[in-house]
């Protein structure tokens, strides 16, 4: 590609202010390091922005786990419900349903939408005949929860759009078990809750033994690591307990929301931030997440327009709207073969602009890089973060999320720039995890149940 700066002054100089060197990538994973012992630390918990929760799941998939298992999925404005049945170490059969949870539940009131879930997970037990089998379920909820057991979670705060109230400070576990009582009209046994880093490392951990982390890169993002039990003092029986291991739930979106990342934030950065439903918070997130990085490029193009430097005498109205711009564009964008930009006018026409400019939507596609990139830097400071947290020289990272899943470079970029920050001093692999909230969930019931 000819050199950007050139070809794009304008679009360059904002893109610039996204662009991250190996000086800051190295300062992001001091300091991170630093708010994670700090989350990880007693004294210094309460004040910790990576909090860094205890999951009591202290065993991985041996791969001799057996039978059938619930799984509840709740992530997002779809949950769903499965059974998975564990044949042998390599056959997995999977049979599940999905519902929408509609704006009213998400906003509503806790008990309703707890009834709610309740009822899809009745109708589902029904339809294969085990209302009565009560059949041990792992609970996946993917937002902030305090543990204090495997089957004891309590809500810290509602992310990715959710405001259901009575939920907040609450045990989640409880609120579904009660809402199941209420219905009485079938058993499970909710064995255990856990997050969906948790699931998506069980998951992987299933097929590769050496799975010592789960990342989520989607909507939001995430990742949990293998600790030793002796480091992670929020857990009561750090010094007594007889397992070596711990898995944490870094919760680490939050990273940054304490101003130690304003040094690499942009004003894009900033207004995204201003808009949000959860302004000050989930900063780390905001910068690498499918629920932010689509607005981010909206937002610069926005600016290039009113310049003149982009789709010149061409508006729309729909690009003026916040969260028009999907992140699923971005991935469109960049899965154009080399010289093509057919995806990205599509897009374009979709928001109501028609152009066949090659420069214009060269331009495009280099904003979207630019933001995409970024993203890749940062999650990979957070990897390579905890695999020097864990002083490991070979392992896999199970991986799991729209993003990581769908951007046709975003492996890559995660591979490089861990090999760039690690100098090959470490063997890793990246997976996709299969069905992680699903799958994982499942499995961890089955290691509890055991």
């Amino acid at each position: 590609m000819s050199d950007p700066k050139q070809k794009y002054p304008e679009a360059y100089e904002i893109c610039e202010k996204f662009m991250l060197n190996k000086q800051h990538m190295d300062e992001i994973v001091n300091r991170l390091t630093k708010e994670i012992n700090m989350g990880l630390t007693r004294d210094t918990h309460p004040r910790a922005t990576v909090k860094c929760f205890v999951t009591y799941v202290q065993e991985l998939p041996t791969g001799n786990e057996r039978g059938k298992y619930l799984a509840l999925d709740l992530g997002g404005t779809n949950f769903r419900v499965l059974l998975v049945n564990l044949i042998n170490d390599r056959d997995i059969d999977i049979t599940g349903k999905t519902y929408a949870i509609s704006k009213e539940l998400q906003e509503g009131s806790g008990i309703k939408l707890f009834d709610f879930i309740a009822r899809c997970l009745a109708e589902f037990c029904k339809e294969h005949k085990m209302e009565q089998s009560n059949t041990p379920l792992g609970f996946t909820f993917s937002f902030p929860c305090k543990q204090v057991g495997i089957d004891n979670g309590t809500l810290v705060a509602w992310t990715k759009g959710f405001k259901a109230e009575g939920v907040v400070n609450q045990n989640v576990v409880e609120l579904l078990r009660d809402a199941i009582k209420r219905r009485g009209d079938f058993k499970v046994n909710v064995v255990a809750i856990l997050n969906d880093t948790t699931g998506t490392l069980m998951s992987c951990a299933f097929n590769h033994r050496n799975c010592k982390i789960g990342m989520i890169v989607g909507t939001g993002s995430n990742a949990c690591y293998v600790e030793k039990t002796a480091n992670t003092q929020t857990f009561d029986g750090y010094l007594s307990s007889t397992k070596p291991n711990m898995i944490i739930n870094c919760e680490w979106g939050a990273f940054g929301d304490n101003g130690v990342l304003d040094f690499i934030r942009t004003s894009y950065d900033h207004e995204v931030d201003k808009q949000s439903i959860n302004p000050k918070k989930q900063i780390f997130e905001k910068c690498i997440s499918g629920m932010y990085m689509g607005e981010l490029v909206r937002l610069v193009l926005l600016e290039l327009m009113e310049k003149e430097a982009i789709f010149k005498g061409q508006t729309s109205q729909s690009i003026l709207i916040k969260g028009k711009f999907d992140t699923s564009f971005i991935t469109e964008i960049e899965s154009d073969q080399p010289g093509s930009h057919r995806n990205a006018a599509l897009v374009m026409d979709r928001l109501g602009i028609r152009t066949n400019n090659e420069k214009d939507l060269g331009c495009l596609r280099f904003i979207c890089e630019t933001i995409s990139t970024r993203s890749a830097r940062l999650a990979a400071c957070g990897l390579v973060c905890l695999i020097n947290k864990m002083n490991v020289k070979d392992l896999t990272v199970g991986i799991d999320g729209s993003v990581y899943r769908y951007h046709p470079n975003y492996h890559r970029l995660l591979t490089e720039n861990m090999n760039m920050l690690l100098k090959g001093s470490v063997k890793f692999e990246l997976v996709l995890s299969e069905d992680g909230s699903g799958r994982g969930a499942a499995l961890i019931a089955a290691v509890c149940a055991k």
